[in-house]
């Protein structure tokens, strides 16, 4: 009987040591090569992994710690590891989970590279010549200079914070890592800045961030472009810093002014976005109109008022005080004073409004003038002294002036104006005043005796008087003059023409007269208004035979008749 054949025996399933082996023999390991593991363990400083090799390996724990500083990994996960070691000749496994992370990592940065794509990072130290910026716990070097698109003056608050950046260079071999901030604000710069360019318009408003101040004005950011707001646009009254009005990150409503889109540059307005207040300012403040005011600036020349918000007008240092010329503005006001001021013009073209101070308070001059009349006789204090003459003080605060002419009756004042003294008090006489002009003329000399005066009416014309020769001079009408010394303080003058002989200059001749010499002679002509006395020795001596020879006939008119005489009266000759 045929016995049935026998069955192969079943095969037997491999075992999980058996399929360990397998893949062990199957598998192509090599140092550097990145696998999966298995995180089997967490200790204080390591972390236990199994990536299916013969040994389980251990990992500093710091090489799972991400940006910022945490462990997020836990037991059970899948993490990439890189093989440092097969067998480290004691029989351990060595791998590394920052190694398999900086491999991944490079081929990310060299993807992100070749496709321009920007990169997330946190800046995470200062370093000479720029910053270290962590990429997936990458070390990158940031230039400073491509931290921004204008230079940082304070980057302390910059460390922690997490931006896109561009990379620049790469260097896998030498671990060489540049990025730039710049790049990235430039690129998206460039696209906000096409959609502002293409609806900004001149007239619009707008809104923007102020970036940073300067002396002149203010940067705003309106989106992808930089707009320059000047200091003279940020409002209608005078601004010493843009500080006083706006700061930096303030978000503002300004107007676009001008718009250059060749040059892709902005003039922005802050006081254009309201009611300019010179609008109607002579309605306002009509001239003479009398109002009250701040001071808010004071320089050499003046003192800048404020009448209301936008509107300053300026005071003159020549309208701050009647009496006062030369004062110094800051002992007359401070800042924040209240002060009275007269509109005395409104400029609107130019924006300007001519305030004075002085016209709120009586006028010394109108005052001086309705109290005295010329040929008045006053008192002051000598002020000042100049070359043209002195400048007296009088009541009221205001000054008048002695010309030099009016120093003295002798002379011409040059020498007379050496006598006088600041602060000395004088006795003057009032000449003309102009309350209009702010002038007031006065005499000295005429507060005292005029010596021609005195002289004219002791010494009328056709008198005959006797003074010296006090000098002598050549050449001009009448062939010269001698001035003759008529007394003390009055002098005559003689030409060489009416001497009894006429006399002219010859080569080699002199003058008849000589300096000391007594003259009689005749005045012939008292001008009063140049205050001059004219004398002729010649009329003087046709007089004297005038006045003979009418004698003569007075003596023979009355002498005894003889009997010839007699005679021809008889029978009538005679």
């Amino acid at each position: 009987m045929n016995q049935p054949a026998t069955e192969p025996a079943a095969q037997a399933e491999p075992g999980f040591a058996e399929l360990f082996e397998q893949s062990l023999d199957n598998a192509v390991m090599k140092t550097g090569e990145v696998i999966m593991a298995e995180v089997v363990e967490k200790t204080g400083d390591y972390i236990t992994v199994n990536a299916g090799l013969k040994s389980e390996a251990e990992i500093p724990i710091a090489e799972f710690k991400n940006d910022e500083g945490e462990v997020e990994t836990q037991v059970g996960d899948r993490v990439e590891v890189a093989i440092v070691a097969l067998e480290d000749g004691s029989g351990q496994t060595r791998l590394s989970r920052e190694r398999a992370h900086r491999a991944r990592t490079w081929a990310k940065l060299e993807k992100a590279h070749d496709e321009q794509r920007p990169v997330s990072g946190v800046i995470i130290g200062k370093v000479k010549g720029g910053f270290t910026v962590s990429i997936d716990n990458m070390r990158a070097f940031l230039p400073g200079s491509l931290l921004d698109v204008r230079p940082v003056k304070d980057a302390e608050g910059l460390e922690g914070t997490r931006m896109d950046f561009k990379l620049i260079k790469l260097d896998r071999a030498r671990n060489n890592l540049v990025v730039s901030r710049r790049a990235v604000m430039e690129n998206e710069m460039s696209a906000e800045r096409s959609a502002m360019l293409s609806k900004l318009e001149e007239g619009q408003a707008v809104r923007g961030t102020v970036k940073n101040l300067t002396d002149y004005g203010a940067f705003v950011s309106l989106g992808g472009i930089d707009g320059l707001l000047h200091i003279t646009d940020m409002a209608w009254k005078r601004v010493k810093h843009p500080s006083e009005v706006i700061s930096v990150g303030q978000e503002i409503e300004v107007r676009v002014l001008k718009f250059d889109r060749e040059r892709n540059r902005v003039s922005l307005g802050l006081k254009q976005m309201g009611e300019d207040p010179w609008n109607d300012l002579k309605g306002r403040y009509p001239e003479g109109a009398r109002i009250q005011g701040t001071i808010t600036n004071i320089t050499d020349y003046g003192a800048f008022v404020e009448l209301e918000d936008g509107v300053e007008g300026l005071v003159h240092v020549s309208e701050m005080d009647w009496g006062r010329r030369s004062i110094n503005p800051q002992r007359m006001v401070q800042l924040g004073d209240r002060v009275d001021v007269m509109v005395l013009d409104v400029d609107n073209e130019r924006r300007r409004i001519s305030l004075g101070m002085k016209q709120c308070k009586p006028n010394p001059w109108e005052e001086f003038a309705a109290a005295h009349k010329k040929g008045d006789k006053v008192t002051g204090t000598i002020k000042s002294i100049t070359d043209f003459g002195v400048f007296v003080g009088l009541e009221g605060n205001i000054d008048g002036l002695i010309h030099i002419s009016d120093l003295s009756w002798d002379s011409d004042g040059g020498d007379v104006i050496r006598q006088f003294k600041k602060g000395d008090p004088v006795e003057v006489v009032v000449g003309t005043v102009d309350p209009a002009a702010e002038r007031i003329s006065l005499g000295y000399k005429q507060a005292t005796e005029d010596p021609y005066v005195t002289y004219a009416q002791a010494h009328p014309k056709n008198s005959v008087v006797k003074g010296k020769v006090k000098s002598l001079s050549t050449g001009g009408k009448g062939g010269g003059k001698a001035v003759i010394a008529l007394d003390k303080r009055v002098e005559g003058s003689l030409r060489f023409s009416d001497l009894s002989e006429p006399w002219e200059p010859r080569d080699g001749t002199e003058p008849p007269l000589a300096v000391g010499q007594e003259v009689e002679a005749k005045i012939t002509t008292m001008d009063r208004k140049n205050r001059r006395i004219f004398l002729s020795v010649k009329a003087m001596e046709e007089d004297m035979r005038q006045e003979g020879m009418e004698e003569y006939s007075r003596k023979v008119e009355s002498a005894p008749a003889t009997l010839g005489d007699r005679f021809r009266k008889l029978i009538g000759r005679g």
